[in-house]
């Protein structure tokens, strides 16, 4: 993945698609800090990591723009989270998302809300980066509350 990154930055620099062009530089130096900063290894899972941290924090800036009333900046972050998902793994149906909850359940075999770490730290593997973690997390919680 991360070689694509680097080879589309190319082929968007001569397209002159200089939206794209910074989207990506910045999800390549997010990955390069990472790798510098905490020393991992570049992999997959790293630039999926990047690119669904970048996702939310421009779902997180569309909120700040909504209150400014801010047009312009909401479609322009819409565009780049909609390109930024395009490198992300297929995303998981709320369907199959609540097949592998209820597995996991079945595993862990949670008795309250204090086993939703041991929940997360089961599932996570199993969906990082094919779903929103904040829409799974609501999803267990509900599920918690019922037992």
């Amino acid at each position: 993945m991360y070689d694509k990154i680097k080879n589309d930055i190319v082929t968007f620099i001569k397209e002159k698609d200089m939206m794209k062009v910074q989207t990506l530089r910045g999800i390549k130096g997010d990955v390069d800090l990472e790798h510098i900063n905490k020393k991992v290894e570049i992999n997959d899972n790293l630039v999926i990591d990047m690119i669904s941290r970048g996702i939310k924090t421009r779902r997180e800036s569309i909120l700040e723009f909504e209150k400014g009333n801010r047009q312009d900046l909401i479609d322009k972050t819409n565009i780049e989270i909609e390109f930024l998902s395009s490198y992300l793994p297929k995303q998981l149906t709320k369907e199959e998302l609540l097949g592998i909850v209820d597995e996991v359940f079945k595993k862990v075999n949670p008795t309250g809300a204090k086993d939703m770490g041991l929940i997360m730290k089961e599932i996570t593997p199993l969906v990082k980066g094919k779903c929103d973690m904040k829409e799974l997390s609501s999803i267990i919680k509900e599920k918690l509350e019922t037992l």
